[in-house]
């Protein structure tokens, strides 16, 4: 029988997020978890390493609490590798991985690790990406680094940091817009790194079966009546205008509009899609877009199959498997959520309904 593979946790965050802080908990506190963390520094030296170990001559270092961590300057494979070696031959004890990601990089090449290397996607299972946003500098570094904004975009997960250094409006602002960028994410303040370890693991971001959850305030927001609706109620935060002063001339900062060049959209229909035309598109979309394509993610009504098909993707890696049979009080329809970088929306829902059974 086969052994389960080994799940692995992408942490990720811009500098001075509080990453480091969570790091060290999961290194040092007595969870019961045998943890292998991974600093994977993509440079010359190590930003935060002097921080997480003492002594840095030695590659991997086990802590007392049956964690152990290495830093990685080069090859995140290479490390992967020697970490499955030593564990199958018994040299070290671990159960998972979380992978460290400096706070500049773009969490995109690390998840594709995971589809790319038959060795490594053999032996070890993606579970999710865990963003930390520091929640005082959070408009401002998502304003300034096109990065930190990947990292919100390829989330499973959101950590926000630094909650109690900002008032409730600027808080709510702020979630608002990490939601327009990103519905699939949960959002969760967090004091310190004190989360509960059980919260950030497991929690099947990448796989196929797992259900497409979409923040209902984003699917409220997509809904041309949304407007009127939140108008109406006095609550106009639309934002597809620029909200600088009231009418007392008074800056309102947290109702700027923050034209972030990673948006999430959604597409929906209760009509079948032909599976060969789909098929085709989404290739053809990922040939010409797939760069700029963070995280996509649907739920499949086909035609002619009793049975959703769910797919998923990472910039050009695309996986499809087929899903439970539709319930008998069920009705069937797609759900297909796209979180990319100045992706042409109306043109993608137009190719999209092109590819519908007639």
């Amino acid at each position: 029988m086969n052994e389960p593979q080994v799940p692995v946790t992408v942490l990720t965050g811009f500098l001075g997020a509080g990453k480091t802080t969570l790091l060290n908990r999961i290194l040092k506190e007595r969870h019961g978890h045998k943890i292998a963390v991974i600093e994977n520094e993509f440079g010359p030296e190590g930003i935060d390493n002097e921080l997480l170990i003492a002594d840095t001559d030695e590659q991997i270092v086990e802590m007392n609490n049956g964690c152990i961590c290495c830093t990685v300057r080069g090859d995140l494979v290479r490390i992967l590798a020697e970490l499955k070696d030593k564990r199958e031959n018994k040299q070290l004890d671990f159960e998972r991985v979380i992978i460290e990601t400096t706070g500049m990089a773009n969490p995109g090449p690390v998840t594709q690790t995971f589809f790319m290397e038959d060795n490594i996607s053999s032996y070890y299972l993606l579970d999710g990406v865990i963003t930390v946003v520091d929640a005082k500098h959070g408009h401002d570094t998502l304003d300034a680094q096109p990065e930190a904004q990947n990292q919100v975009g390829f989330a499973d997960r959101i950590l926000l940091s630094k909650t109690d250094l900002v008032d409730a409006d600027e808080l709510e602002s702020l979630r608002e817009r990490i939601v327009r960028m990103n519905p699939r994410a949960p959002i969760k303040p967090v004091h310190m790194g004190q989360v509960p370890i059980g919260e950030i693991l497991d929690i099947r971001g990448f796989n196929l079966n797992a259900i497409l959850e979409i923040d209902p305030d984003f699917l409220a927001a997509e809904h041309p009546d949304a407007a009127k609706a939140r108008r109406a109620a006095g609550h106009d935060h639309d934002h597809e205008h620029d909200h600088d002063h009231d009418h007392h001339g008074h800056a309102h900062r947290h109702h700027h509009h923050h034209d972030d060049a990673i948006k999430a959209f959604v597409f929906q229909s209760n009509r079948p899609f032909d599976p060969a035309k789909l098929e085709d598109y989404m290739g053809a979309l990922t040939q010409v877009y797939g760069q700029d394509m963070l995280r996509y993610k649907g739920v499949l009504f086909m035609d002619g199959s009793p049975r959703r098909m769910i797919f998923q993707g990472v910039h050009m890696l695309m996986g499809a498997d087929v899903g439970r049979p539709w319930g008998r009080d069920e009705k069937p329809a797609s759900k297909i959520v796209f979180i990319g970088r100045n992706l042409p929306k109306d043109a993608i829902l137009k190719g999209l309904e092109a590819c519908l059974a007639r």
